[in-house]
């Protein structure tokens, strides 16, 4: 099943480039300030732990496709009932705008948010915006889909369509926000934006991994395969995984899409470098030019491979994780959820690839569903089967 699913596709389906650029845990201890303090990590958690309809999202094991790819073990985070937004990004824009709102001087309705995005982050700023009474502008690019764009609507926010990428939303978003006084709460940062808002974003995010650092104890998995895009994701898997696990940290790769590739790129040259996207990825949430620049010092440092992966690999990986032909729970995600999973299985197929990584049959492998269908329509189209 496995090889029916990618071995008819052409062209290499899988890039690697390992960190040259990583460092030892001492040396960070020695040398660096932690993107995070402990007592940030469990501020953000007893924050948002105390938000109605708060629950862990389940940690699934795969024994059957564990089976299959030869490794002991394959755990999935599974994302989809994440409050009810359908993604981790609930964590993230929804937690930085409660930290605005709860500001000294902040009333009700006084504060527009304004964001870009590829759909989930905006969906969650404008949750956490209509939660506390204020009001949110969201901007997004040509690609996104309708359905997102609908979701974005039904959430309260004014939505802005634009003409260009994600990159080219995330500038003009910036532009109105200075003209009109509004506060952007970006999932991502570039020179001279600033860094505060996205530091609390990813905080946010920071909520999951303390749910699973909780969820495998000390049962610690050995590779971790997680969603690049900006990188802001992956900084925080990075740091918080350090923090926890101090040298008994798991290797992190961190995956992209192949048509949209910046950390990829930025860590073969070792430097934040921007990538000018010309096709659109299926992997909407992935689709990112431009670096995030908190997010990169981190992944520097902490990351231990970048890959990337090709488009025609994500729908069958959708597919085989809803038909469950190997006896594991049935799994709804999304087309950003499954990059992780995607480019592993792929390197068990590369045995150069697999011996580069060091994935062996002793492996205990963590891919984060950071989505579940929160397209319905583009869900069907994909694998066949209703959301």
């Amino acid at each position: 099943m496995i090889q029916d699913a990618f071995v008819a596709f052409s062209g290499p389906v899988v890039k690697h480039v390992s960190n040259s650029s990583r460092t030892s845990i001492a040396h960070e201890q020695s040398e660096t300030t932690p993107l995070f303090s402990k007592q940030a990590l469990v501020h953000g958690h007893r924050c948002i732990s105390a938000w109605p309809g708060y629950c862990p999202t389940p940690l699934l094991n795969l024994p059957g496709l564990a089976k299959a790819l030869h490794v002991q073990d394959i755990l999935y985070k599974d994302e989809a009932n994440r409050f009810g937004l359908g993604s981790f990004k609930a964590l993230g824009g929804a937690f930085a705008v409660s930290q605005l709102a709860h500001a000294p001087g902040t009333k009700p309705a006084a504060l527009t948010v304004t964001t870009a995005t590829d759909g989930n982050h905006g969906r969650s700023v404008a949750w956490g915006a209509r939660e506390h009474g204020h009001r949110a502008v969201i901007y997004i690019h040509a690609e996104v889909s309708a359905g997102r764009e609908q979701a974005l609507r039904d959430h309260g926010a004014e939505v802005v369509r634009v003409d260009g990428n994600y990159d080219d939303s995330v500038r003009i978003c910036y532009q109105a926000a200075r003209e009109n006084g509004w506060t952007v709460v970006s999932d991502t940062t570039y020179a001279g934006s600033g860094s505060d808002v996205a530091r609390t974003v990813m905080l946010g995010y920071s909520v999951m991994l303390t749910e699973l650092v909780e969820q495998f104890a000390d049962n610690i998995p050995t590779h971790v395969f997680v969603q690049g895009g900006v990188g802001g994701l992956a900084a925080t898997v990075c740091e918080c995984l350090r923090l926890a696990c101090e040298d008994r940290a798991p290797r992190v790769i961190v995956v992209e899409p192949e048509l949209a590739p910046c950390l990829f790129v930025s860590a073969s040259n070792n430097t934040p470098t921007k990538v000018e996207i010309s096709q659109e990825t299926l992997m909407a949430g992935l689709s990112c030019g431009e670096v995030s620049s908190v997010a990169w010092p981190v992944l520097q440092r902490r990351a231990d491979d970048f890959v990337t992966i090709a488009d025609s690999i994500v729908a069958p990986t959708m597919t085989m994780l809803r038909d469950s032909p190997f006896g594991d729970a049935a799994v709804v995600a999304g087309e950003s959820a499954v990059a992780g999973l995607a480019a592993f299985i792929a390197a068990r197929q590369i045995d150069s690839l697999s011996k580069a990584l060091n994935l062996t049959a002793d492996s205990r492998v963590l891919v984060l569903g950071t989505e579940g269908a929160t397209d319905p329509a583009v869900y069907q189209r994909m694998t066949g089967f209703p959301a």
